[in-house]
């Protein structure tokens, strides 16, 4: 069954317009959440906005923005003069320009949707975008009101529906030039390459989705499950300690394809990846 969407409203690219629903593609609704109580009474806790100063609490109405200008001195700015630069629909994705599909890096990805046409009626337009999109290997770029904020997207072609991808802002990313540059650059050594290729070989094997599993959560859960039976949640052991650091990289090689050797896994790549 598929999950309920959390927004509806349109997608719409000049004059055509249809209907759409959207859920997102991830969810973190399976992570131990956990509430903070009071030890003495067991009770939860609350927490509200208290005035930094005079320790009073501060209600809703008198809560209002403030945008630094100096040391302990605010700009106030009203909800209504805030309100006045969002977008004039947060319920229409109006798509606004296309850019090939390729020219977006990683590091613009933020968090995944799927979007979907939300009748009948409106599924010959919702395919005739995602269709031509896919044709021209272009994404469209939009704005959109989500998690209370306005946001840009991008609207990508996936199988029968659409990936909408909320992309993070200009000055939110960093240029990599800043940390990378004084990096060395040298030719790497090609008795090491070689080592190292025949070590990441022997790692090689198809991706599952258990290979990103949460070893954290599982400790969680039998810790939680131990005390709900009255047991006392078994200690895990100490870390191993850190050797240090490796004087030689072809030793450590060496040491390393052995042990790879001896314990490789099943499954495991005997040759490098080929290109199909």
């Amino acid at each position: 069954m598929a999950p309920r969407s959390f927004w509806k409203g349109y997608l719409k690219l000049s004059l055509v317009t249809c209907p759409v629903a959207m859920v997102p593609a991830t969810t973190d609704n399976e992570k131990v959440r956990f509430h903070t109580l009071n030890r003495a009474t067991g009770n939860r806790v609350v927490s509200q906005y208290v005035d930094q100063e005079t320790g009073e609490a501060v209600e809703d109405d008198d809560q209002v923005k403030g945008y630094p200008r100096g040391e302990d001195e605010y700009l106030m700015l009203e909800d209504d003069e805030i309100a006045s630069v969002a977008l004039e629909s947060t319920r229409t994705i109006d798509i606004e320009s296309f850019v090939p599909e390729g020219d977006i890096g990683w590091i613009w990805y933020d968090k995944p949707h799927y979007l979907v046409p939300d009748d009948a009626v409106g599924e010959e337009a919702f395919s005739v975008i995602r269709d031509a999109m896919a044709s021209t290997g272009t994404v469209g770029i939009s704005r959109l009101v989500l998690y209370r904020r306005e946001r840009a997207v991008m609207l990508k072609p996936r199988d029968t529906g659409i990936e909408l991808w909320t992309l993070h802002f200009g000055d939110e990313i960093r240029e990599e030039g800043a940390y990378f540059e004084g990096i060395p650059s040298e030719k790497t050594d090609p008795k090491l390459m070689e080592m190292m290729q025949a070590l990441i070989r022997q790692r090689t094997k198809a991706w599952s989705p258990a290979l990103v599993s949460d070893p954290v959560q599982e400790k969680l859960l039998e810790i939680i499950a131990a005390k709900k039976k009255g047991k006392k949640p078994a200690t895990s052991k100490a870390p191993p300690k850190s050797e240090g650091n490796v004087v030689s990289i072809l030793d450590a090689l060496k040491r390393s394809l052995s042990s790879e050797g001896k314990s490789s896994p099943k499954g495991a790549s005997k040759g490098p990846p080929r290109d199909k």
